[in-house]
């Protein structure tokens, strides 16, 4: 394998003698063939080749090889969101009638999606404690539940899943284990290393970095075996909506992420679009050296906010106080990604007057951006969730979520400063 650095800049696109250094924008809704069976040959899967952009386009497919090889993957399907991402990786293998856990300390807006909408697409989901027992775990799983989802680096609450013990008791069940990787990114975190089957992504986040592009990814390991589980039946039985083809005996091991393009992507259409990919696909590039410097501004950031008087607590798993201190060391040894969630003292009034007294870091509905960004969860991204639903997502009252960019950290320091000189304990 390519070091990871060699990876971002290309893989994806070579381009060949006297084309175009730089990945270029296919603006094209479709392709055009001078033969009938070879379109025939498209639409049957038998040949390889881009037809419709809905399904698959050149600029579009790049992002999605660099990303497969980054997380050690057999394929990659790039959505328009990181929403997408999730619904698809879920309902790829899920249906009505059916069970699927879930981490309880997720992303708000998965949170509802497990808790609201699937529930009423027939998808039962039992939350979990990501602090939870192998053995109380494995006792939650019915015959028909079909997956465990969880965050690799929960937002916000920022608690490091144990990836291999969550794998380990849902392969003994014979049931996959979709993480999201969207905070840590394959540079810090290599989820199938650790047993996951998995990966999605909000590309909206560090892998775009620049607050540009909204995208998500689903990423196959190739790992699980679906035939052997003999619980997916839609991956090894004949798919009727697509010419009776049956995904594990035609694609082998990149049988989920293809029943994920040519079943789910075809019925809802949610792909991303050429110029979104080839943005996505150029801040990519850039992404080890980013992560290192968010890395290294974040622990800076986390060790001075540790010692500041007005601050109650802070949770960042790279410092050795941190609960989640020995897990990071095994699965985010090389650094624990730019977001620190803490507590101003004097509660949710002073959270706020810190928010609106900050000048350079910005107060928005974002993360992972190469510029510092801060919010207060349980008013905005968490608003819609009752208290009791707060807890269990590891949301206080006074949880402020600072996403550190890549500043010179003494600015991003002062300014944490000047505000909380403002405020009023």
């Amino acid at each position: 394998m390519q070091g990871i650095e060699t990876i971002c800049l290309h893989e994806g696109y070579t381009p060949k003698n006297g084309e175009a250094s730089v990945l270029p924008i296919y603006q094209s809704t479709t392709f055009r063939y001078n033969s009938v069976d070879t379109l025939g040959d498209l639409f049957d899967l038998k040949i390889p080749g881009h037809f419709y952009t809905r399904l698959s386009n050149p600029t579009v497919e790049a992002p999605e090889k660099k990303l497969a090889a980054l997380e050690g993957g057999v394929g990659a399907m790039i959505t328009s969101a990181g929403q997408a991402a999730t619904l698809i990786s879920v309902i790829n293998i899920a249906s009505a009638g059916d069970n699927v856990i879930c981490s309880s300390a997720v992303y708000g807006g998965t949170y509802n999606l497990f808790n609201v909408t699937l529930r009423k697409l027939g998808i039962d989901t039992t939350f979990v404690d990501p602090n939870i027992s192998s053995d109380e775990l494995s006792a939650l799983i019915k015959p028909n539940t079909r997956l465990i989802f969880g965050e690799t680096l929960t937002n916000p609450s920022l608690d490091v899943l144990d990836i291999e013990r969550f794998a380990k008791v849902a392969h003994e069940h014979k049931i996959p284990l979709i993480i999201d990787n969207t905070f840590p990114t394959p540079i810090l975190c290599r989820p199938f290393e650790f047993g996951a089957d998995i990966v999605v992504h909000s590309t909206s986040k560090f892998l775009d970095g620049h607050a540009a592009v909204l995208g998500g990814a689903i990423v196959d390991s190739g790992n699980f075996d679906w035939e052997a589980s003999g619980k997916f039946p839609e991956l090894c039985e004949p798919d009727e909506s697509y010419h009776g083809v049956r995904y594990v005996e035609t694609f082998g091991k990149a049988a989920y992420i293809t029943k994920a393009r040519t079943q789910m992507m075809r019925d809802l259409g949610c792909m991303m679009s050429p110029n979104s990919a080839f943005l996505l696909n150029m801040n990519m590039e850039t992404l080890p050296i980013r992560m290192e410097r968010h890395c290294q501004n974040a622990l800076a950031v986390a060790k001075h906010l540790e010692q500041h008087p007005k601050i109650a607590w802070v949770n960042y798993p790279a410092l050795e106080s941190n609960k989640y201190h020995e897990l990071a060391k095994k699965y985010l040894k090389d650094g624990c990604s730019a977001i620190i969630s803490y507590g101003v003292k004097g509660g949710k009034a002073a959270a706020k007057q810190y928010l609106e007294s900050l000048e350079l870091a910005s107060l928005e509905i974002h993360v992972a951006d190469i510029r510092t960004c801060c919010l207060h969860p349980a008013s905005t991204t968490h608003r819609q969730l009752t208290d009791e639903q707060l807890v269990e997502c590891g949301v206080s009252p006074d949880l402020i979520r600072m996403s550190i960019g890549l500043e010179s950290v003494e600015d991003i320091i002062a300014d944490i400063d000047q505000a909380l000189e403002k405020v009023n304990v």
